[in-house]
């Protein structure tokens, strides 16, 4: 199978993960400037974040606009560090788009698929390539979110009328 007859779709964006040491200036630029809906939070110590979920647009076209701090800015992940910013893409079948990433060659970031902050299944695509793994993120962390079947069923709906 070559890329192009890929099993999986990736269907859009589901989020944008921004970070910063301070995420009340964050949301003075998306919240207060440029009015985006805090729709809730997330504080994990193992993952050295605090962040302020928001979202802009509705229905299967909201997009999630993560504002993270650290915890702790002397411990890792550093997600105000410039490599911790992300985009998440939505996913119609995560688990068969995993395992067919890596059988052709895509690195992934360590943790496998877990839930994610908003209650998805997620996974990381590493920024950097290696020699097991030569096809990677270039400098990008990239989120891969499984889209529920509402999402799904949307963007299905979307790609029949057009």
């Amino acid at each position: 199978m070559t890329p192009r007859q890929r099993p999986f779709k990736v269907l859009g964006i589901q989020q944008i993960a921004i970070g910063g040491p301070d995420k009340q200036r964050l949301q003075k630029l998306w919240v207060d400037m440029l009015g985006l809906e805090v729709t809730g939070t997330f504080k994990s110590e193992r993952e050295n974040v605090d962040e302020d979920i928001c979202a802009i647009g509705s229905g299967p076209f909201k997009v999630e606009v993560d504002l993270m701090q650290p915890m702790d800015p002397e411990k890792k992940p550093a997600v105000h560090a410039t490599p911790l910013n992300h985009i998440g893409l939505w996913i119609d079948d995560l688990p068969l788009a995993v395992q067919w990433l890596t059988a052709h060659g895509v690195r992934f970031a360590p943790g496998g698929i877990r839930k994610g902050a908003a209650g998805f299944d997620i996974t990381f695509l590493h920024p950097k390539a290696n020699d097991e793994f030569p096809i990677a993120g270039e400098g990008v962390l990239i989120e891969l979110v499984q889209a529920p079947p509402e999402v799904v069923s949307a963007f299905d709906r979307l790609a029949a009328a057009a």
